[in-house]
């Protein structure tokens, strides 16, 4: 009986082994990965939904410089923009990258505030005539429940070390002086921004002026303004990243970031380990580059 047990033991780890590597197969097979390429390669880095959380584009970037076989990276934007400081942050490293290699930004169907600050660190800027970009300005938004507690009758007590440090809170109304610090605040960042697009863009003050108080654009607008570079798909971004790199051929491309395989998204759900199946929110304060398409 126990020799019986210890084979059926080992032959569900060995169905298991063969099930995770097909797993992992699967995994490449669906990214769209030339993972088994030889020659030299174009890393596409997609910037996608509302950015809070930069890790995972910092960590790529740091992945894309360690593949010698990567000579030029195109980043894909498809994002309304997001909290300011990891959209500084992606900006950065990729202004860091193009001392490396080519950085081309290709931009879907929306790149803005955020998403155009991004876009800003590359040499070339392309997006489709009907690309929704531009919004250069900062948002911050800060809800009052103070009437709703009056006529619940509910009172909070809240105690602070400074004048200014429950500024934004939900629980009373702002006082002149506070919304005179916060467009201290707002002011400061929208300057960051304006100087961002400036530099990079290589428009003077007026011109960044002329753009940079809020407002959306398409495309083929965008170029009109200085904005972007060319209207074209992310394939033209990945020829114009080739030819920048001396590619010989079509490159091989390679995705990031690695999303993981369909087994082990299900075996996590299955396991449903804490800290990986449910995040908690980490973010209900702050400034943002953060554009409101759709309400």
């Amino acid at each position: 009986m126990r020799v019986r047990n210890v084979f059926v033991i080992a032959g569900v780890l060995v169905l298991l082994f063969f099930t995770f590597i097909a797993g992992i197969g699967c995994g490449f097979l669906m990214s769209g990965d030339d993972a088994f390429s030889t020659g030299d390669k174009v890393a596409v880095l997609k910037v996608e939904d509302i950015i809070l959380d930069d890790q995972p584009y910092i960590d790529s970037i740091s992945k894309i410089k360690e593949d010698k076989k990567v000579k030029a990276v195109v980043v894909r934007i498809n994002s309304p923009g997001g909290a300011v400081g990891p959209s500084q942050e992606i900006y950065s490293e990729l202004k860091k990258l193009r001392k490396d290699m080519p950085v081309i930004a290709s931009i879907g169907n929306v790149g803005a505030s955020g998403g155009y600050y991004i876009a800003c660190a590359a040499e070339k800027i392309f997006a489709n005539p009907g690309t929704i970009t531009g919004s250069i300005g900062v948002v911050a938004e800060f809800t009052s429940y103070e009437k709703l507690l009056e006529w619940a009758k509910v009172d909070v007590e809240v105690l602070k070390s400074g004048r200014y440090k429950d500024v934004g809170s939900p629980f009373r109304e702002m006082t002149p002086e506070d919304r005179e610090y916060m467009q201290g605040l707002i002011d400061n960042v929208y300057s960051q921004f304006k100087s961002a697009v400036a530099e990079s863009r290589g428009l003077g003050a007026a011109e960044v002026d002329k753009v940079a108080d809020g407002k959306i654009f398409t495309g083929e607008q965008a170029k009109g303004l200085k904005l972007i570079d060319e209207t074209g798909t992310i394939n033209d971004a990945i020829d114009l990243a080739s030819k920048m790199a001396g590619i010989k051929g079509k490159p091989g491309l390679v995705y990031y970031p690695k999303k993981k395989s369909q087994f082990l998204e299900l075996l996590e759900s299955r396991l449903d380990i804490p800290g990986i199946t449910s995040m908690p929110s980490k973010y209900s304060f702050g400034l943002f580059y953060l554009v409101d398409i759709i309400n």
